[in-house]
């Protein structure tokens, strides 16, 4: 047998699961993507099926390894990272789904969610879970399959049907079985306790949850179960870090003392700052959240969603066919000098954080005769950027103190244009790391120190080596001229697309 010297490092993502090889020093040997096909079965609704997020996840893991030039049998520990909010209700005593996992991009329970707001329980979830009552999380989602998988109630309080979040289906068929989450996925439900680190009997009522459903709540970075019975892994490798994708993205960039702050920019924006070992409720509408558990202590987070980032880029290359590849907008976007007054709301699965607007739609403001594809794309990059300057400021309102810097990774973080747009609208430094898939990073550095093979998690920050850093350049009245114009749009798309309702 070959002696243990590589970690795997699995991030099961919206688009596609990316899988990292590791050497014990956090270097990257190898790596593979393995795209997911998403389902749009109706207006407002997004699908995975979950026999294609575990495809992925073997074919991933089987190339990284080919391409490191690493045996199975090399691998000292596993980590996982996961689209967080994305939902399955599977057999137990089959390990099948009984329906397509609910992506966290669904909006079909926007209406249960505008009920139990009525209710008056919108408190009682912020004070507990740290959450705004929103159909992005998972605990709605789990009511919409219970009531519309038929029997499916039934079964689940006779203890038949097993719930998780994507970590949990992943670990399930990793494992042979088990049934397990970290509290990091976990307090993305709306069922999980910030303060006692618990599923909350009271939120379960809320939602009419059993709790025989529910996973194990097991640390982020510590030996927590082995592999079984799989062809492409052999049995016992541990499995020794597990987190939702943004904490993993946090942890990743060396985010590791109160203050740090990054940025994920993927198929939607992701702002987290480590607020230290007590939870940070929010006054501006944003989440609290737990960021990682160790072994030694718990550190928690505040976090901003912008649901569409790089979906944007996306969107004008398929849906409306003006890109021929997404790495084409920034050439498109250098050649004129700004925007043309257009702005562009990239609100196309409804508003996040701080508007929280589910309902609303994008909107496009400020077109005219000399309005050209390029300017379109540069209003694309600038509403992304824009969107997430809005987080930032929110969340300086909530730490008491402007951010000094932020770190980015992910795909869209290449774009240079939009990283040195971010960094002009913020008035601070961007700084992008060498590695830019800070999510399957993040994850492979918690299993490097949940399997004990680094003792103590300051080491790890010394080795997120840092790629270039955007310094603000533009005059700041412009900066505040383009800031203007987006509020006056953003408020006729929460006025004018039913964002209110």
């Amino acid at each position: 047998m070959a002696h243990p010297r590589t970690i795997v490092a699995i991030d099961q993502g919206t688009t596609g699961t990316t899988a990292l090889v590791l050497d014990l020093q956090g270097r990257v040997r190898g790596s593979a993507t393995t795209p997911v096909p998403q389902h749009f079965p109706a207006p407002g609704q997004v699908e995975h099926d979950g026999e294609d997020l575990w495809r992925g996840v073997q074919a991933s893991v089987a190339r990284a390894l080919a391409a490191s030039g690493d045996a199975p049998d090399s691998v000292a520990a596993l980590g996982l990272t996961n689209q967080r909010e994305t939902s399955l209700l599977w057999d137990r005593a089959t390990g099948l789904a009984l329906h397509r996992a609910l992506v966290w991009q669904d909006r079909r329970t926007a209406d249960r969610c505008e009920r139990l707001r009525e209710k008056g329980l919108e408190p009682l979830f912020q004070q507990r879970a740290g959450l705004l009552l929103d159909p992005y999380f998972s605990g709605t989602k789990l009511g919409w399959l219970l009531d519309n998988v038929p029997g499916a109630r039934a079964r689940a309080s006779r203890g038949e049907l097993a719930f998780g979040t994507v970590d949990s289906w992943v670990l399930h068929r990793l494992t042979g079985g088990a049934h397990l989450t970290d509290p990091s996925n976990a307090s993305r439900t709306l069922l999980f306790n910030l303060h006692t680190l618990a599923w909350d009997d009271e939120l379960l009522a809320a939602l009419d949850v059993p709790r025989a459903l529910l996973p194990q709540v097991v640390p982020s970075s510590g030996v927590v179960a082995h592999t079984r019975g799989l062809s492409f892994l052999p049995d016992g490798v541990p499995i020794a870090g597990i987190a939702g994708d943004q904490q993993a993205a946090l942890f990743g960039q060396g985010c590791l003392r109160a203050g740090d702050v990054k940025c994920t920019y993927g198929t939607g924006a992701f702002v987290l700052m480590n607020v230290g070992k007590k939870p940070v409720l929010s006054t501006h509408r944003l989440l609290a959240t737990v960021a990682w558990q160790t072994e030694r202590e718990v550190a928690y987070a505040l976090e901003g969603s912008a649901f569409i980032a790089g979906a944007a880029v996306q969107w004008l290359r398929d849906g409306l066919g003006v890109l021929k590849s997404a790495g084409d907008i920034e050439a498109l976007a250098r050649s004129v000098p700004d925007s043309g007054e257009v702005v562009f709301v990239p609100a196309l699965t409804g508003l996040g954080a701080p508007y929280w607007a589910p309902h609303a739609r994008g909107l496009l403001t400020g077109l005219g005769r000399d309005t050209t594809v390029a300017h379109l794309c540069r209003a694309t990059l600038e509403g992304i950027a824009l969107e997430i300057t809005d987080l930032m400021d929110a969340m300086a309102r909530d730490a008491g103190a402007p951010v000094a810097s932020l770190r980015v990774d992910g795909g869209a973080s290449a774009n240079d244009l939009l990283m040195q747009l971010q960094a002009d609208l913020l008035g601070a430094a961007v700084v992008r790391p060498r590695v830019t898939e800070s999510t399957a990073y993040g994850a492979g550095l918690l299993a490097l120190l949940g399997a004990g093979l680094v003792g103590d998690p300051a080491e790890l920050a010394g080795i997120v080596p840092v790629e270039r850093t955007f310094i603000p350049a533009a005059d700041r009245a412009a900066a505040e001229a383009l800031r203007a114009r987006w509020r006056v749009a953003v408020a006729r798309c929460l006025t004018t697309t039913g964002g209110e309702s």
